[in-house]
């Protein structure tokens, strides 16, 4: 007879012959619930199930901020008020990042023809005291790419769009109070040595806090280039209304096709920020390109 122990041993005990029983076990098996059914006993009551909890309402979600924690206090620290100009940089940051779509696109941009130029330029300036930047010339290109390209000229409005007839170039300074962005106005209509002598005098004017208001209010682009402190690449932020903002990282010698075969070669990133609800990334990459052209090719701008 098939049989558990424990039901042979509960069997024994209660003097009960298995023979007379009826397994329900697997293939007959007698089991314990078996020899106590012969033993007049029922078989115990599984437990009740305990009741089910009540639902919890869930917790209202905190509108504040929530933080790591308390701001370490005992950590030796100044604390300094925000001046005007860094509390507007903050606010039109923060919305810029919040409120526009940004959409990034970076080429890789020889400089050695530029390089030349400029140092053929400067040396015919001299004379009038007059001495190039790289900077300069960026400008430059990139106010003849937006009027080549005049799907990147524009300014998102709502439900309509501005788009403009002239390339107004905002140029980032860093000044001690924090960024500012004078203005370069139809500089793609402006010979390279007017945009040199404005960018320089706007600066001064910048870092003394003398710029009036008509001189950083506006534009129609921005050039944000961080290249004289070694950054090889960054993606810019978009300075609201305008619609793109060039980001250009440090020129420096690296291995570039050149002809089909390997060389050395001084080249740079560009990295245009672009708000993807005027400017459809094809418009885009066609501003890119154009400006990469025209850096790669100086003589161009210069017609």
């Amino acid at each position: 007879m098939k049989a558990s122990p424990l039901a042979r041993k509960l069997a024994q005990a209660q003097n009960i012959d298995l023979s007379t029983l009826q397994g329900t076990g697997p293939g007959g098996r007698i089991v314990r619930a078996d020899v106590d059914g012969a033993a007049g006993r029922a078989p115990a009551p599984a437990p009740a199930a305990a009741p089910a909890a009540a639902p919890q309402p869930a917790p209202a979600l905190s509108t504040h901020l929530v933080m790591p924690g308390p701001f370490e206090q005992e950590i030796p620290h100044e604390e300094v008020k925000l001046s005007n100009i860094r509390k507007t940089i903050a606010r039109r940051l923060s919305e810029a990042k919040q409120q526009v779509p940004h959409i990034y696109l970076t080429v890789d941009i020889q400089l050695d023809e530029l390089l030349k130029l400029r140092g053929e330029l400067n040396a015919g300036l001299e004379s009038r005291g007059i001495k190039l930047s790289v900077n300069d010339l960026l400008i430059k290109a990139l106010a003849r790419s937006l009027m080549e390209v005049p799907e990147c000229n524009v300014a998102f409005a709502g439900d309509h769009m501005f788009k403009y007839g002239r390339a107004d170039i905002s140029v980032a300074v860093s000044i001690p109070a924090g960024l500012i962005t004078p203005i370069i106005a139809s500089a793609d209509a402006k010979s390279v040595s007017a945009i040199s002598a404005e960018m320089k005098e706007l600066a001064g004017l910048a870092r003394d806090g003398k710029l009036q208001p008509q001189q950083y209010q506006g534009g129609t682009a921005s050039l944000s280039n961080m290249g004289m402190f070694g950054i090889k690449q960054f993606e810019a932020v978009i300075n609201p209304p305008q619609g793109m903002i060039m980001a250009i990282g440090a020129g420096e010698k690296r291995p570039y096709v050149i002809n089909d075969s390997l060389q050395i070669a001084t080249v740079m990133s560009a990295t245009g920020s672009f708000d993807h609800r005027a400017i459809d990334g094809a418009d885009g990459a066609k501003l890119m390109k154009t400006f990469k052209d025209l850096v790669e090719n100086p003589l161009g701008m210069l017609a």
